[in-house]
C-alpha cells in the first residue's frame, strides 16, 4: 500500500485525485495525510507525497517530504524558477515535477516541436485558455510549449472565463498568406490530470533518488 499525503486537498486537483484513489483499491494507494494551507491532518506515516497547491505550498510540501523521506510530485503551475533549480537537484528522494501531467500533452509537446521545424519560416501564434479561477496566466504548460518552439513568452494569448480544464493551440501562418496549421490539445475533463498524476505517482515511488520529468516517465 502506497501511503501518500495529498497537499492542497481542498482544491478542485486534489478532491479530484482523492476520489480517484477512493475507488479505485487497485492503485494500491491510500490518503493517509491531507494537508492544505497550515492544516495537516495525519494519523500515519506517508511514502509519498502529490502537491497541486500553490507555488509556496509546494515548497512547503517538499520540506515535508524531505523531512519524512518520502517521494515527491508536483503538477503546481506557476513555481519559482530557483525552486524548479533545486528540484532539479535533489538527489535523497524521487522527485517529479511537470507543469502539466497530461501524457497527451507531452506528445502534443513533441508534435509542436517538429512542427516548428518543419515550418520553420512561418509566422507563429500561441493561444490558450483555463476556467475562470486559474490564477496564473499565462500557463505553465503555455510557457513550456513556448520554450518548445522558441516563442515569446510575452506574446502568448491567454483567456480566462468559464470552466475550461484547459486548450493550448499553435498556430503556423505561411509567410504568402496561403496556409495555414493549427494544433490544439484540449483536457475534456480535469479528471484526465487527476488519473495521470496518480499514474505517474505510482511510478516515481519504485524510481532512485532524482529529479525526473514527463520524458522519463514515458521513455522509462
Amino acid at each position: 500500500m502506497i501511503k501518500t499525503l495529498l497537499n492542497g486537498a481542498r482544491g478542485k486537483m486534489g478532491a479530484a485525485i482523492a476520489q480517484i484513489i477512493a475507488s479505485n483499491p487497485a492503485y494500491n494507494m491510500q490518503i493517509t495525510a491531507q494537508r492544505d494551507e497550515d492544516l495537516l491532518q495525519t494519523g500515519e506515516d506517508f511514502d509519498l507525497v502529490i502537491d497541486f497547491s500553490h507555488p509556496s505550498g509546494a515548497q512547503q510540501a517538499f520540506e515535508i517530504a524531505l523531512k519524512q523521506k518520502a517521494a515527491f510530485l508536483t503538477g503546481t503551475t506557476g513555481l519559482p524558477a530557483d525552486f524548479i533549480a533545486l528540484l532539479k537537484e535533489e538527489r535523497a528522494v524521487p522527485v517529479f515535477y511537470s507543469p502539466n501531467v497530461s501524457i497527451g500533452m507531452h506528445l502534443f509537446t513533441n508534435l509542436a516541436r517538429a512542427a516548428n521545424k518543419l515550418f520553420a519560416v512561418y509566422t507563429k501564434d500561441l493561444y490558450e485558455s483555463h476556467h475562470a479561477q486559474k490564477k496564473d496566466a499565462p500557463s505553465g504548460t503555455a510557457k513550456s510549449l513556448a520554450a518548445a518552439i522558441a516563442f515569446p513568452q510575452e506574446r502568448i494569448i491567454y483567456a480566462r472565463a468559464g470552466t475550461d480544464p484547459g486548450t493550448h493551440t499553435i498556430k503556423f501562418t505561411s509567410q504568402y498568406k496561403d496556409e495555414e496549421i493549427s494544433i490544439t490539445h484540449r483536457a475534456l475533463d480535469r479528471s484526465l490530470f487527476a488519473y495521470s498524476a496518480i499514474i505517474i505517482a505510482r511510478w516515481l515511488v519504485r524510481q532512485k533518488p532524482g529529479f525526473y520529468d514527463m520524458s522519463d516517465f514515458v521513455e522509462k
